[in-house]
């Protein structure tokens, strides 16, 4: 919790002494009934020096790396995929109780049972009218503007990164935002070297309450200071017929801090984040379960407990803006999750991520360019430590087109 203080202490002065006062005039906002289709299709080519779970062949989790030598056969591959392509649709209506907005997402990066595929996903399905909105959009425990200037895909595993159903409450908007939303709960659980054990046949989980989540966000000239709190409650039910009841509950809590700060030379944005909690970590881009065995040797009605897992994740990206046409991004992400005594050896601990990038603009709609990644995962125990260095190459051709329609008065 002392690195959280330092960090909320450090953005608010860095935020404070950045701060300008915002223009009298805002620019005119677009009114009307409108319709917004945009999108890109986006070809994604590398090598990958190392080597990862085939399903994530394309990306770089530092979770999804090996955990023991040869897991996943030989290194150095080359790869090539069309998975981030997308293709998006936002209406805007006006009504007598405010403009009513709807956003339809989809890409083609397969996850879950499709992971490994060029698939159908859904990203975003939301609608807002006024101050409530309700839908599948990010949760408002994430900050969006943190994720960096980058064609990796996955993006920083410190990050707090989720698109989560959710009725939402924005009752201030604008400079101050505040938001306010109940959340679809869920959650992973790591049994590792008991997933077979007879003990925890029949051991089921169960949310019995939606996750809380609320935000204040203030942004000016300087960029934007954003605070998030999440609050969750996870419950396990043990249904199995023996002596031993193994059932048992959590809560869940996390604070995130996040910002953007502008600099003048070279258009340069730092973007930043400190998170940390407990049995968050399905809110996390890439972090592991939230839930994990414990040994309790001491009971012998309740020799194993789950326990909720504590998380600290970092982010820090610069984006530099040298000239119209080209620009470059550079950064470190970090997480950490403190382990359960229960948890094996190869069990996920730790875990780096890096890129430096050079993009090139030829226009607007257009983009190309290099980048070089490093991902690291470590180890509960055993001292294992991996390294994945790769390099990218990535085109990517955008479109949007914004249709006005007139209506009767």
């Amino acid at each position: 919790m002392r690195i959280v203080g330092w960090a909320v202490t450090g953005l608010l002065v860095l935020g404070s002494l950045c701060a300008l006062p915002a223009s009298a005039q805002e620019e005119e906002k677009p009114s009307g009934l409108r319709l917004e289709v945009y999108g890109f299709a986006m070809v994604d080519t590398g090598y990958n020096f190392g080597t990862i779970d085939p399903d994530w062949f394309d990306v770089v989790r530092p979770t999804k790396l090996p955990s023991f030598d040869g897991e996943f056969g030989g290194e150095g591959r080359t790869f090539f995929g069309v998975r981030q392509s997308r293709f998006g649709l936002k209406s805007y209506a006006p009504t007598a109780l405010g403009e009513l907005k709807v956003h339809l997402e989809a890409e083609l990066f397969g996850v879950g049972d499709d992971a490994g595929k060029t698939t159908f996903r859904l990203r975003h399905a939301f609608g807002e009218l006024g101050q409530f909105g309700g839908g599948q959009t990010w949760s408002g425990f994430m900050d969006p503007d943190v994720f960096p200037n980058s064609i990796e895909y996955w993006g920083p595993s410190g990050m707090v990164l989720f698109r989560n159903a959710q009725i939402r409450w924005r009752p201030l908007q604008g400079m101050h935002e505040v938001h306010v939303s109940i959340e679809s709960p869920g959650g992973s659980a790591d049994l590792d070297k008991f997933a077979q054990s007879l003990e925890l046949e029949g051991v089921t989980s169960r949310f019995p309450t939606p996750d809380l989540v609320a935000h204040y966000k203030y942004s000016g000239a300087f960029g934007h200071v954003q605070l998030a709190g999440i609050l969750r409650y996870l419950k396990w039910d043990d249904l199995g017929t023996d002596a031993m009841d193994l059932s048992g509950d959590a809560v869940g809590w996390g604070v995130n801090l996040s910002s953007n700060i502008k600099f003048p030379w070279k258009k340069a944005l730092l973007r930043l984040q400190v998170v940390y909690g407990s049995a968050i970590e399905n809110y996390m881009n890439d972090a592991g379960a939230d839930i994990a065995v414990k040994t309790n040797p001491e009971s012998a009605t309740r020799p194993l407990e789950g326990q909720a897992l504590d998380v600290l994740g970092t982010v820090a990206f610069l984006d530099l803006t040298w000239a119209p046409w080209l620009t470059s991004t550079l950064g470190h992400s970090y997480v950490d999750v403190r382990n359960s005594n229960g948890q094996g050896d190869t069990a996920f601990s730790a875990g780096h991520y890096a890129l430096a990038n050079v993009l090139f603009h030829p226009t607007e709609d257009f983009l190309l360019g290099p980048e070089v990644q490093w991902g690291q995962r470590r180890n509960h125990r055993g001292g294992y430590v991996y390294d994945d260095f790769r390099v990218q190459f990535s085109m990517k051709y955008s479109f949007n087109h914004l249709f006005r329609f007139k209506t009767e008065e």
